[in-house]
């Protein structure tokens, strides 16, 4: 499938095409559409229409982490959480760090506002703070940024 585009009607077509429609909808780390094309599509070769895809800029690991992580921070989750399921999703440790880096995030004030809209008031007894310690751990926040905040 070098260059060309796979035969209209075949089996290829049909993935490629499912591979465009995914992409569509939403960005996907190379890891995901091949997991997803590979359910729809058991047995057939999906090495050419990853490649395929990303040779056009259809797909991308780098973007799909950099808009991974913007809207990780934007749902108030913390760097540990944002790694790891960027880590699961397929996507290596450089991009995941380029990613990370490329906007400074101020992680306590994050981690503060995900606990102002948990919880009210200051923790006053011991299994309230731990509860909030957990709630952050959960939400991927380091222990430094837990222990300072809590």
């Amino acid at each position: 499938m070098a260059n060309n585009l796979p035969e209209t009607g075949s089996r290829q077509e049909q993935a490629y095409q499912a591979a465009l429609a995914l992409l569509t909808r939403r960005d996907h780390s190379r890891l995901e559409l091949s997991q997803k094309l590979s359910s729809k599509f058991p047995g057939e070769p999906l090495e050419p229409i990853l490649d395929r895809v990303v040779e056009l800029g259809y797909q991308c690991d780098r973007r799909f982490a950099e808009i991974f992580v913007r809207s990780r921070v934007a749902r108030l989750q913390g760097p540990v959480r944002i790694k790891q399921e960027l880590r699961q999703r397929g996507v290596e440790q450089v991009l995941i760090e380029q990613a990370m880096s490329q906007q400074s995030f101020n992680w306590f004030s994050i981690a503060e506002e995900a606990l102002s809209r948990k919880f009210s008031g200051i923790a006053e007894d011991p299994k309230e703070r731990a509860r909030r310690q957990r709630f952050l751990a959960y939400r991927g926040f380091s222990m430094d940024v837990i222990r300072e905040l809590v």
